[in-house]
């Protein structure tokens, strides 16, 4: 057994595996979050890291101003415990604000002691305990020590906002790994290309796990294709995600994903927030993106992709889990759907790349 990959798809142990981690630390912790909830669950992680500052531990803690808020209490707190905060890129209120404040950091990556690393789609909150989350916990300092250069990166230029064509970084190879880094730009953004290349070579099978599905006509034309070239294509969101704005503008698009032979499934139990996609059981991908216009165009995210056996088993026994809570999209109910119904997705769907 390859001990040093572990995945977590729940949250309470995920937490209680960093709070032990992070306990255990002699050096520093790195971490980079887009929501750092002002509750019972970030007052106990911002404990912890005052703790360990305390200690001479080099603690750095970069938290998005849209996901987390700005001049709350508990950042301050921490601040003032000797944790080094950084809040990325501030509200802006002048002309473009809807543009400029949808450049999030997105991001959700841990490093501890330049050996441990966590990543993939949780955030610190209380409420989404009971939420099914992918994240990836890596034992192995060659994976930290990228990371930790992507986290310094990010730590030094935290409040610089930069939208524009060629806005990129280098991707990173660890071993047979890929690491992407995606910064906010309207052209093509790199891990959608590298989700576009995926697909476009799949022979056998598609899973895409995302809690927001808007995906452009690009990838849903791909999609199709790839169904008419004999792929299975499944694609696995919650029945009703946490942002009920962009459940309607997804219930516009998936009757004709639906007649082109795309199954649809529905997470049931509660909210789905993981995301992830796997072709051939083969090679995979990691991420803090969603499979939407606003992450693959407006915000800072990480993939991680590769092919390593035991995390492709580790995966496939999360998406079996997954499955076993979820039903199949009821066409003929779509088909059906009140007028008002179809009036509200279409006065939406011009907003489809703000959500």
């Amino acid at each position: 057994m390859d001990t040093k990959f572990r995945i977590f798809d729940d949250n309470a142990p995920l937490f209680d595996s960093m709070i032990a981690d992070f306990l255990q630390a002699k050096k520093s912790i790195f971490f980079e979050i887009y929501r750092f909830g002002h509750d019972e669950m970030g007052e106990r992680f911002a404990d912890v890291l005052i703790q360990k500052a305390k200690q001479g531990l080099d603690v750095r803690l970069i938290a998005d101003a849209w996901g987390t808020g700005e001049n709350q209490p508990l950042i301050e707190k921490m601040q003032k415990g000797g944790v080094q905060v950084r809040i990325y890129h501030k509200l802006i209120l002048d002309r473009g604000y809807l543009a400029k404040n949808h450049c999030r950091n997105h991001r959700k990556l841990i490093i501890i002691d330049a050996n441990i690393s966590y990543l993939g789609s949780s955030n610190i909150t209380a409420y989404s305990l009971c939420w099914r989350e992918l994240n990836l916990r890596i034992e192995d300092p060659s994976f930290a020590s990228s990371f930790t250069r992507a986290f310094k990166d990010s730590y030094r230029t935290y409040n610089k906002y930069s939208i524009r064509k060629n806005n990129t970084k280098r991707d990173m190879k660890i071993g047979d790994w890929l690491f992407i880094q995606d910064l906010p730009t309207p052209y093509r953004q790199k891990i959608k290309v590298r989700y576009e290349k995926m697909i476009n070579n799949a022979k056998k099978s598609i899973v895409i796990e995302t809690p927001y599905f808007l995906p452009g006509y690009v990838l849903r034309k791909e999609l199709a294709e790839a169904v008419s070239r004999g792929v299975d294509v499944r694609v696995i969101t919650p029945f009703q995600s946490d942002v009920h704005v962009v459940d309607i503008i997804r219930r516009h698009y998936l009757g004709l994903l639906h007649e082109n032979g795309v199954q649809l499934m529905f997470y049931t139990p509660g909210n789905l927030h993981a995301k992830c996609l796997m072709v051939d059981d083969n090679i995979f991908s990691i991420s803090s993106a969603n499979f939407d216009y606003r992450s693959f165009r407006y915000q800072n995210e990480i993939a991680l992709v590769g092919k390593d056996k035991y995390v492709l088993t580790l995966l496939r026994n999360h998406i079996d889990k997954t499955l076993q809570n979820c039903e199949a999209f009821d066409y003929h109910k779509w088909k059906n759907r009140s007028l008002i119904e179809r009036f509200i997705e279409y006065l939406l769907l011009p907003f489809r790349h703000l959500f």
